[in-house]
């Protein structure tokens, strides 16, 4: 009898599996190794149609043939969201260990993830971001820096010069198209004298682009450089115009290997420049065992870096990929510039890069720069004498470095950004950027104000203490917040003032308020927890009770800032991590060995209110 239902239970699941349509992939083979498999992985994909996700579908099966223990279970939603949506349940039913999503529909499948991820299984996101931070991770390329890409490969093919371009899009309602559209037009729009025509191929395919193309006849003659969204309807317009004449330039997108695939095209001679577009298949795998194995310095985000591919550098490019990971076998040099001991959160960054170059077994040569962009610049240049492995930096503002970045790439050193973003005039300078999402915590800042503060009169108003100014926090910080606020119209920012993230300078924004009006202020919004306990003081000592008289919303998260919200004066903390040393050690190691870095490392990160403070104080290490 048992033999029987274990016999009818085995069927039963295997006819479950054909009915569901599912693409069921069993590493190894034989008895033995189906015994060894210890993760299944729902992977559930858009569609299976366009180029870019077969390209992914395929990096997420090899890698995982390098791992006996996995097992894949692949869904197509065909585009169709609400497929999608039941595509996810069956993958639950089915009882997988962790879920790969590219979602079809980024707003209706935000919900979707969330739940899957309260549910506690972990989700890794691929390719288009979701609202919020209910996911395990994150990993995509940056459309809109590909574009800019495109765009100055563009203007290179021009000379800088006037020209007719033809952009060929995809759908209208792509995200990463749109966002391509977004970064090439940045570039462009600089040039007055070029002549820019839009054409949309819907499907994205070779064929349609090339007949699109011929039904132009003479008229795609007219064009000095054509911009394809990827390097399928590039080569479609390649083959176009070879049978009407015409000479255009081209520049592609995606950078796939194989025949007739971006870089064999410009082996080829066939298109000009590809700007590559990694699917991250690899890193989702990779990552995903991480996470399965509760590894420690899992990011929350990764953005992946691409290259411009030319005839001039296509051959060393392709040997690049082939380069063999190796892990250091000498004591790594780091020279880190930090940007002073502003704040209880920079101390605790400090402690936590300090600690974590000891457990890694570098040498670690720190300079503090007291929030001077000049001493951190001197730092660098002692650190280029010394002949360091690795430069570290994090900026006191994010414009001003291309001369001293220049000397480092003259070196040969390797520069990282650290906890704040540098804004460069070439993104090759650094090697990657390892901090926070700034601009999804303004968004959650402000959200938490639209979901627990209601507006009880026409104008509620605001207050902003914001950080540094021109630093990429500040920056960001205050854009993300007005994301939100923009469509929340009884809520407006009536003062805003630069605190430098002190308490001093938390305090002085109250105090100078004060002095020159009546307090009438309903919320105030902090960029970083040590100016909103600055005003908390000043708050009370003129007789306003922090928390109740105003609400209180600040950035960071450290334990005073939860020790304030007990006491009822602070609503609510933004997470802002400081504790990036191990996965700012664990990216040096990686690439002193020779790996690609991402282009961001995004950390994990959260919101607290008074409501929570109590049980988490115990467990904040900082």
């Amino acid at each position: 009898m048992k033999n029987k239902m274990i016999v009818s239970a085995s069927i039963c699941a295997l006819l479950l599996i054909m009915f569901l349509g599912l693409h069921f992939y069993n590493r190894g083979s034989g008895g033995g190794e189906y015994q060894q498999i210890e993760y299944v992985i729902g992977v559930s994909q858009a569609n299976m149609r366009e180029s870019w996700r077969l390209a992914l579908t395929s990096e997420i099966e090899e890698e995982a043939k390098k791992y006996k223990n996995i097992r894949l279970i692949m869904t197509d939603a065909t585009s169709d969201v609400t497929k999608q949506v039941k595509d996810v349940d069956k993958l639950i039913d089915f009882g997988i260990d962790l879920l790969i999503i590219s979602p079809c529909d980024t707003e209706i499948m935000t919900s979707i993830i969330s739940g899957v991820y309260h549910k506690k299984i972990p989700v890794i996101v691929m390719d288009r971001g979701v609202e919020g931070f209910d996911y395990s991770l994150f990993i995509g390329p940056d459309n809109e820096q590909i574009g800019r890409r495109a765009g100055e490969g563009v203007m290179r093919l021009l000379n800088d010069e006037k020209g007719k371009v033809l952009e060929i899009c995809q759908s209208a309602d792509s995200l990463p198209s749109q966002n391509r559209s977004k970064g090439f037009d940045s570039i462009i729009s600089r040039y007055p004298d070029i002549e820019k025509s839009v054409c949309r191929i819907e499907s994205g395919s070779k064929d349609d682009a090339e007949d699109t193309m011929l039904a132009m006849g003479e008229h795609l003659k007219e064009y000095d450089v054509i911009f394809a969204h990827n390097d399928y309807m590039a080569l479609g317009a390649y083959l176009a115009m070879e049978k009407v004449g015409a000479e255009a330039k081209i520049v592609g997108i995606d950078g796939f290997l194989g025949e007739n695939e971006g870089i064999d095209l410009i082996s080829q001679g066939k298109i000009d420049e590809t700007i590559t577009c990694p699917t991250g298949g690899k890193e989702a795998i990779q990552y995903a065992l991480d996470i399965l194995k509760q590894a420690s310095g899992v990011p929350k985000q990764v953005i992946l870096r691409s290259h411009v591919v030319t005839k001039d550098n296509v051959e060393a490019y392709v040997e690049g990929l082939s380069e063999i990971y190796k892990k250091p076998d000498k004591i790594i040099d780091v020279g880190y510039a930090q940007v002073g001991m502003e704040s209880a959160w920079r101390k605790a960054n400090t402690e936590s890069i300090k600690e974590a170059a000891k457990d890694f077994g570098m040498n670690l040569i720190f300079e503090d720069a007291n929030q001077s962009q000049q001493k951190q610049i001197e730092a660098i240049r002692k650190f280029i004498k010394m002949g360091v492995d690795v430069i570290v930096v994090s900026p006191v503002v994010d414009s001003g470095w291309d001369e001293i970045l220049k000397e480092t790439k003259a070196a040969g050193i390797p520069v990282l950004a650290s906890d704040r973003k540098i804004a460069v005039e070439n993104d090759d300078w650094i090697m990657t950027y390892i901090g926070a999402d700034f601009l999804e915590e303004g968004r959650r800042a402000m959200r938490w104000i639209r979901d627990n503060v209601p507006p009880d009169k026409d104008c509620m108003k605001i207050m902003e203490l914001q950080g540094n100014e021109g630093a990429s926090p500040t920056v960001e910080r205050k854009q993300g917040f007005e994301e939100v606020l923009k469509d929340n119209k009884q809520y407006k920012i009536v003062h805003s003032e630069y605190g430098d993230y002190t308490i001093e300078g938390g305090r002085n924004i109250i105090k100078n308020y004060l002095e020159s009006h009546e307090w009438d202020i309903d919320i105030i919004y902090a960029q970083n927890d040590d100016m909103a306990i600055g005003a908390i003081e000043e708050l009370e000592k003129n007789g306003i009770a922090p928390g109740t008289d105003v609400k209180i919303v600040s950035v960071d998260g450290t334990r005073e800032a939860f020790e304030a919200m007990i006491d009822g004066k602070l609503n609510c903390a933004v997470e802002c991590n400081p504790l990036l040393g191990p996965q700012l050690m664990k990216a040096i190691q990686d690439l002193v060995a020779g790996k690609e870095l991402p282009l961001r490392i995004i950390t994990e990160e959260k919101w607290y209110d008074q409501s929570m403070a109590k049980e988490y104080l115990r467990s904040r290490k900082y």
